[in-house]
């Protein structure tokens, strides 16, 4: 699949079959994720990877009990480090900067995943504290995404998006 037909075809994923996630896979993804772009090159962000049911089950708790989240093989939790980014830009970075740079990196591991065979949902309804709390990130480290990542048990249709002459504008010259 290329990278435009895994960013039309993508869909979020909710149910998971039982099938583990390879550890080459995980090691793919990861390598996709830290290839995103980071203001200044920076990179500031720190992943975690979970395959613990225990811990997956406090990330449901943590997240409204999105109860799918425990369901899939594997779970990322996606954080910011906003003082990387701040040191340098200031408080844009700090403010700014370091969610666009972890938002990046979200995005390629959900179109990575999907070109792989695998789905997954960006989760973004949680409680920081409580997700901070049960990966155990310093307080300086930040929770962003979660996205928990398995074999879909079926394929969805992408959803309808607006039409481009909604969204775009077109500055004359």
């Amino acid at each position: 699949m290329d990278a435009l037909e895994a960013i039309m075809t993508r869909t979020s994923v909710r149910d998971f079959t039982n099938a583990p996630i390879s550890d080459e896979q995980v090691e793919t993804l990861l390598k996709a994720m830290i290839a995103a772009p980071s203001g200044g090159n920076l990179q500031p962000w720190r992943i975690y990877v979970i395959r613990n049911n225990a811990v997956k089950r406090q990330l449901v708790k943590g997240a409204r009990n999105q109860k799918f989240i425990a369901n899939a093989p594997v779970v990322f939790v996606i954080c910011r480090v906003p003082d990387e980014s701040g040191d340098e830009y200031g408080s844009r970075g700090r403010n700014l900067y370091s969610i666009q740079d972890t938002a990046a990196m979200t995005q390629n591991l959900l179109i990575t995943a999907h070109a792989l065979g695998l789905g997954g949902c960006w989760v973004g309804a949680f409680d920081d504290a409580a997700i901070a709390t049960a990966i155990k990130t310093p307080l300086s480290v930040i929770p962003v995404a979660i996205v928990p990542i398995g074999i879909p048990t079926k394929l969805r249709k992408p959803r309808s998006r607006k039409a481009l002459k909604r969204v775009v504008h077109l500055i004359p010259e």
